[in-house]
């Protein structure tokens, strides 16, 4: 629960309330609220599958169960790709915030003037991705201990924050402010969800994709995954209330474009010193640093294990699929130390990577509810100790919300991670080429089918939709346009089930997975 909490927790509940107040007004809490729904719907999801089939690397595995390798190749890339950029980002993250201190900004010199590392700050930085990579080479006994005592931390100074806020400095009048409740209408709603808000609240799937690690995972990882994304989401709303409650009334006459003191890169300490708890300042400005580096320390192990169940597979070099004498991926986390610290590269700061790790969030989500639905059709006589309520209708709706998610992130992001996508299989292929033949798994060619469609068809709708920051065409009425992705949504998941690998392929690839569990 705390592997999953603490990445709930990371630099999102920092900076979340101002970009999610920025796009929809006081209206964003209903943006937290449907994004707590949709995130709930696919935790219930993996609470199942995460129980059911307790493998290191899950996201990646559960589609390769049902539909074979190329599904589980694709599942597992794009997992791989968004839990391998956060890391890094929570370091920029921590640094940026600490650069707000004069004497740190004085005597390290951690940024340039336009955010971007310098060659001290890069140092720094790598600093600290060693230290994760340390951690979880010694193990997850060490990076369950240590974790544990960051989440506390990351759970208690935003507590205290929102108490100090209501009960110092609260107006109830700017709920209605700077053009009412809903100044963008539901568009802004629906705009502010990439904007931080869904990646605020991701992460609840961690403690699935250690759950080859855990001691009794067939009991703990459901309640793990449901108990972290109860108490994250109650923490996010009673943030985003206290945020707009404390802001100046002054600043919100003429709307919700500049709510803050523009630059403020941490809001709730300036909130904090105007409430004249200058104390709780310093509180948060030590909390900037711990909660993102306890997120990029849970990320570096995500990210080994789905390169380790990659090469498990034989989708990546195999090597990436070995493990210590200690149980441990070791060159699986070499490999996301070396990638964490080329990402510092080219994206420098923590906003110009959210929208893209959202959608990749997205993508690796939607998997799950097609292959909940395939595996329960395919391998109905596994032991599922927690069971989906109403799978008929949460499994269908958790993948028409994973791509609703995807849409609302634009055209002009969805059509980057296709290319991440395409890079992606140009590795598959060389993996597969060097692997001998008798070691190649089937491709299971048919049972895929669907993918490709479908990541095309979320691109063209986002192509002709409304939302994003340029590239496409505004040609779909509002409303019409989640009409147009929630039936492609269902057309494209009834289609996948029935495409799903025979039920005796599933179970003998299921059999295999029970039998390195049980190693």
């Amino acid at each position: 629960m705390f592997v999953s909490l603490g990445s709930i927790i990371g630099s999102g509940w920092l900076l979340g309330a101002l970009t999610a107040a920025k796009v929809a007004g006081p209206a964003s809490l209903v943006s937290w609220v449907l994004a707590a729904v949709i995130l709930a719907a696919l935790a219930l999801i993996h609470a199942e599958l995460g129980a059911a089939y307790p493998v290191a690397g899950g996201t990646a595995r559960f589609p390769a169960l049902a539909f074979g390798v190329l599904a589980g190749f694709t599942g597992g890339w794009v997992a791989w790709l968004q839990a391998v950029a956060i890391a890094p980002i929570e370091v920029e993250a921590s640094l940026a915030y600490l650069d707000n201190i004069a004497w740190v900004r004085e005597h390290l010199n951690l940024l340039h003037a336009d955010g971007t590392l310098t060659v001290s700050g890069f140092a720094w930085a790598s600093l600290l991705m060693a230290l994760f990579t340390v951690v979880n080479i010694v193990g997850v006994k060490l990076l369950s201990e240590s974790n544990s005592v960051t989440v506390i931390w990351k759970a208690l100074v935003p507590l205290v924050t929102v108490a100090v806020l209501l009960s110092l400095r609260f107006h109830s009048g700017n709920f209605t402010a700077g053009g009412g409740f809903a100044p963008a209408g539901a568009h802004g709603i629906f705009a502010a969800l990439p904007l931080g808000v869904v990646f605020a609240l991701q992460g609840f799937e961690q403690a699935v994709q250690m759950g080859g690690e855990a001691r009794n995972p067939q009991r703990d990882v459901s309640r793990a995954v449901i108990t972290a994304m109860i108490i994250g989401t109650v923490i996010y709303l009673l943030l985003e209330v206290a945020f707009i409650g404390s802001l100046d009334p002054a600043a919100l006459l003429k709307g919700w474009s500049n709510p803050i003191e523009k630059g403020a890169f941490g809001p709730y300490a300036t909130l904090a010193a105007l409430a004249g708890a200058g104390w709780l300042s310093y509180v948060l400005y030590a909390d900037a640093f711990v909660s993102p580096a306890g997120t990029g320390l849970v990320y570096v192990g995500t990210s080994s294990r789905l390169s380790y169940a990659l090469g498990r597979e034989n989708m990546l070099p195999r090597g990436l699929g070995k493990l210590t004498v200690r149980g441990v991926p070791l060159w699986s986390i070499l490999l996301s130390f070396v990638v964490g610290e080329i990402a510092f590269l080219p994206f420098p700061n923590w906003k110009s990577l959210v929208e893209v790790v959202t959608s990749a969030t997205a993508i690796m989500y939607a998997f799950a509810p097609v292959s909940l639905a395939a595996l329960r059709k395919r391998d109905p006589g596994r032991p599922r100790p927690y069971r989906l309520p109403a799978p008929k209708v949460l499994a269908p709706a958790g993948f028409a919300a994973a791509n609703l998610v995807i849409y609302w992130t634009g055209f002009a992001i969805t059509w980057k991670i296709m290319i991440a996508i395409v890079a992606g299989f140009v590795l598959f292929l060389i993996a597969r080429l060097t692997t001998p033949e008798g070691e190649r798994p089937p491709l299971a060619l048919r049972s895929a089918a669907w993918i490709a469609p479908w990541l095309l068809g979320d691109t063209l709708i986002g192509f002709l939709g409304r939302y994003g920051d340029g590239g496409n065409l505004n040609w779909l009425p509002e409303w019409v346009d989640l009409l147009v992705v929630v039936v492609f949504s269902l057309v494209i998941f009834y289609w996948a089930v029935a495409l799903a690998m025979p039920e005796e392929r599933v179970k003998a690839a299921v059999e295999r997975e029970s039998a390195e569990l049980a190693v």
